[in-house]
């Protein structure tokens, strides 16, 4: 079977399914989930073991540290992930929630209705966490969901496919709702792209590349995890002690994923005290920093002159860009001109500012006082996420259960006819 074959047996298997998995009770859901959940444990050491050869691959590649990071399973990881399916179990349903009743004058009853979108299909990169993530959510909402991973992770991939998929056997659940396309063929995203009648939602996660390359050539509407360059700034009524814990943790912490800082911005009322120590911390971590004119005069060795494009870039490593703002209003104009919409935070004692950046900062997720890195579905208590979405239409930041749904409107008569 040539590839175009084998990717539209594939979609028709997960529309076929869908229908009946919209059906399938709460309970049932809930197990296949727990299931699941003991299996990945259970199989750790085979888990580990193919792992091992998109390791083996990743080091031949030279690949970036941070990238091998993020493919890396270990028993801690392996339980995190197994932790997350049994928290989806435990979350509530949304699938059959009734948002809202109306009344008609002509004795009409409409009630607004939860349901699936329907057939999802995922294409992501890096993380094999997200497989697992990603089923969850998608059959926990009453989806089907095709999933495809990238090159570099597909020994693991499949092996928690295959895990995830032998439970459903054992369940309910419809064995074709969940699908792998195993193929590295980037063609095979191609194809997938065209099946509008099959498939009712695509969901890009991973690099800006890959995330235009779906939004360009996809026939199927595009829900976009865009790349996040996140924000932290450091206004002048802020505790700079708490400044230098969130600016750590929010760079250092993970630098290779979507919530983590890409960009320091720091009030000029506070730059000379703030900015010696906490550079020096950041450098000592291993941290490159790229600043401009007013930073380097500040400090004055070992940082490199920030560029137009360093604003504008997510690097995803041990990098950082740094500025020197005026007030809050510089440093709004700054994240709306450079950001991408994903997550920024104020450090600030002041209610005011603090008030004023939340309602002027145009990203899905806003903080203050805290560090970027909580922009997950985990830690927002969704269970997991099947990404961040930059886009404002449908769903915005975290995209969990709920995202994953539609409505529809179910309308109960009396015999009525419009006259």
């Amino acid at each position: 079977m040539n590839l175009s074959a084998h990717i539209l047996k594939i979609a028709k298997a997960a529309k076929k399914a869908s229908y009946p998995m919209a059906l399938v009770s709460t309970k049932e859901k809930n197990l296949a989930l727990i299931r699941m959940a003991a299996a990945l444990e259970t199989h750790q050491a085979y888990l580990i073991k193919e792992n091992a050869k998109d390791l083996a691959v990743a080091a031949k590649a030279n690949y970036s540290k941070a990238l091998i990071d993020r493919l890396t399973l270990n028993p801690k990881r392996i339980a995190s992930m197994a932790d997350g399916l049994r928290e989806t179990a435990r979350l509530k349903d949304p699938v059959g929630q009734l948002l809202e009743t109306i009344k008609r004058p002509n004795g009409l009853v409409i009630k607004k209705i939860r349901v699936p979108l329907g057939v999802v299909g995922i294409i992501y990169e890096s993380r094999p966490n997200v497989t697992a993530d990603c089923a969850a959510l998608c059959l926990k909402s009453g989806n089907a969901a095709i999933l495809k991973g990238g090159r570099e992770a597909i020994y693991s991939n499949k092996a928690i496919f295959k895990i995830l998929k032998d439970q459903l056997k054992k369940t309910r659940i419809p064995v074709d709702a969940l699908q792998l396309i195993e193929s590295t063929d980037r063609q095979a995203v191609h194809e997938l792209l065209k099946l509008d009648e099959l498939l009712d939602v695509i969901v890009p996660r991973g690099g800006e590349e890959l995330i235009r390359f779906v939004a360009d050539n996809s026939r199927i509407p595009v829900i976009k995890h865009f790349k996040g360059i996140c924000h932290v700034y450091v206004e002048a009524q802020a505790d700079l002690n708490m400044a230098h814990r969130i600016v750590m943790n929010a760079k250092i912490q993970k630098p290779g994923v979507c919530n983590a800082m890409e960009t320091l911005l720091v009030d000029r009322a506070v730059a000379k005290k703030f900015l010696p120590s906490v550079i020096t911390d950041l450098q000592k971590a291993g941290c490159e920093i790229r600043a401009d004119q007013a930073t380097r005069a500040i400090v004055k060795d070992g940082i490199k002159k920030a560029t137009e494009e360093d604003w504008r870039t997510e690097y995803l490593d041990l990098i950082l860009s740094v500025r020197v703002v005026e007030d809050v209003n510089q440093a709004i104009e700054h994240v709306n001109t450079y950001g991408s919409h994903h997550s920024d935070t104020i450090v600030t004692k002041n209610k005011k500012q603090a008030q004023g950046f939340l309602d002027a900062v145009d990203s899905a997720c806003v903080y203050v006082n805290a560090s970027t890195r909580f922009t997950d579905g985990f830690e927002f208590g969704f269970g997991a996420e099947v990404g961040i979405s930059t886009d404002k239409l449908h769903v915005r930041g975290p995209m969990a259960l709920e995202g994953l749904t539609s409505y529809k409107y179910e309308i109960y008569g009396t015999g009525q006819i419009r006259t």
